[in-house]
């Protein structure tokens, strides 16, 4: 089965492939030749997810699915949210991001955050959403090389290390992405 996953982010690409079945080719953006910025003009993580879903599968007519995550941070009463790649303006550059987190952070005792990733599957004209959520804290000083976006400054519950210090396969068993996608590979396996 040929799947398109509406993304031109090659960490989130490689993350997704390595844990879907072998059954399932995964193509990006790039293998269907579609080189535009999909915009992601929606309020709320879910609307965005849909908004890339819909525009692959109405313009290219490839079952598809689409993701979008963002980090909300309680003490910023659920910021960055929808706007976390770009938090710190249209270059959506991750350190620029984080230096403003921590920036926003540094007069808050309560660092408690949590990622939440939304996947929209398009599939044989029904659309399907699952859902991921991975609680946390946002840290004060950037930790490792791995992962990408916030993943520097962000710990997961019951963890001292942040998911830029863990390996892929240990962080997509407990990531946001990680969980959304183990939703979507179930319902895959059902069809």
């Amino acid at each position: 089965m040929k799947l398109v996953f509406a993304s031109n982010n090659q960490n989130k690409v490689n993350e997704i492939k390595a844990m879907l079945p072998k059954s399932i080719e995964l193509l990006s953006l790039k293998d269907i030749d579609c080189n535009e910025d999909i915009p992601e003009t929606a309020k709320t993580i879910e609307g965005n997810a849909i908004l890339k879903a819909n525009y692959v599968t109405e313009k290219y007519n490839f079952p598809c699915f689409a993701d979008d995550t963002g980090l909300e941070v309680e003490a910023l009463n659920g910021e960055p949210g929808v706007y976390s790649a770009r938090y710190a303006g249209e270059s959506k550059n991750s350190d620029d991001n984080m230096n403003k987190l921590l920036e926003n952070l540094k007069d808050k005792t309560n660092r408690n955050a949590q990622f939440k990733t939304v996947i929209a599957l398009n599939f044989n004209n029904e659309q399907h959403l699952f859902e991921g959520i991975a609680k946390g804290k946002i840290i004060s000083e950037k930790k490792g090389e791995k992962g990408f976006g916030y993943d520097p400054i962000f710990v997961p519950e019951g963890f001292t290390s942040t998911f830029a210090e863990m390996e892929m396969t240990e962080k997509a068993k407990l990531s946001h992405r990680g969980i959304a996608t183990r939703k979507l590979i179930e319902f895959l396996n059902t069809i």
